[in-house]
């Protein structure tokens, strides 16, 4: 399956390029930037130090696809939606790893996903999606006698906040609970704001240096505490789940997936 990457130059798109290329089943075709970045004609294999692939860095999608048959999308929720449009127009799957999507942002992905197979996931990750189950089964037995509460760590060039995986943890725990996500999380406490609610899940972010990716959630009970927690330790892990819902999503009809659904987890 021939796969083109859009971000190419960027941090997360070089461990791309390189987890496509030891895939087995999967062929680097195509690699994206911006308009005007300066690696605009640069082979791609020169990105990753494998040498030339044969295959140069373009600021043109639409054309970049003609010879790809799915798009791994690690950008931001504007540019994925004009990705979206692109792809389903010429037919074409798309694995997205993008976060920060607002509500009527995802349902442009929807209406997308109508025409063509899409994996959207706030990640990628294996470990991190074992811990969406986790949490699920955690909230189930512990219900609502424990409070929680969601803390995420990133690097200080992270542009969102919280995370989308913090949300989606948030939003696990909440659903479990027969909650509504929106209605019970707390983003800010400051100076006389009254005690916490029991409904409340507290959604806590904290940004420095160069930390890839650190989350965890809170169950505190009276007297206990259970800690639910994963930390990336680089990039790889993302890459690695992006190039298994690749595999994964080739022999599927249109629709919305994640990677609980790549992990037979759903």
């Amino acid at each position: 399956m021939k796969v083109a990457i859009v971000g190419a130059a960027g941090r997360m798109g070089g461990r791309l390029i390189q987890a496509v290329m030891e895939t087995d089943g999967l062929e680097l075709s195509g690699a994206v930037e911006r308009p005007g970045h300066p690696h605009i004609g640069t082979d791609a294999g020169l990105l990753v130090a494998v040498g030339k692939l044969g295959v140069p860095i373009t600021d043109d999608l639409a054309e970049t696809m003609k010879n790809a048959d799915i798009l791994i999308d690690f950008t931001f929720p504007d540019v994925t939606l004009k990705n979206l449009e692109i792809c389903a127009s010429l037919g074409k799957m798309v694995v997205s790893g993008s976060t920060g999507f607002t509500p009527e942002q995802n349902e442009q992905v929807r209406k997308y996903a109508k025409q063509i197979p899409v994996v959207l996931a706030p990640n990628m990750s294996v470990g991190v999606n074992a811990c969406f189950k986790l949490l699920k089964e955690a909230a189930n037995i512990l219900g609502d006698d424990f409070d929680v509460e969601v803390v995420e760590l990133h690097h200080n060039q992270k542009k969102d906040s919280p995370s989308g995986t913090a949300v989606r943890m948030g939003e696990v725990v909440a659903e479990t609970l027969g909650r509504d996500y929106n209605q019970v999380a707390n983003y800010h406490r400051e100076g006389m704001c009254g005690q916490r609610s029991k409904e409340e899940i507290g959604m806590q972010t904290i940004r420095g240096g160069d930390i890839v990716g650190e989350h965890t959630v809170y169950f505190i009970g009276m007297g206990e505490r259970i800690e639910i927690s994963h930390r990336a330790m680089s990039r790889d892990m993302f890459a690695r789940g992006a190039t298994r819902a690749c595999q994964w999503l080739q022999d599927k009809k249109s629709g919305l997936y994640d990677m609980q659904d790549v992990l037979g987890l759903s």
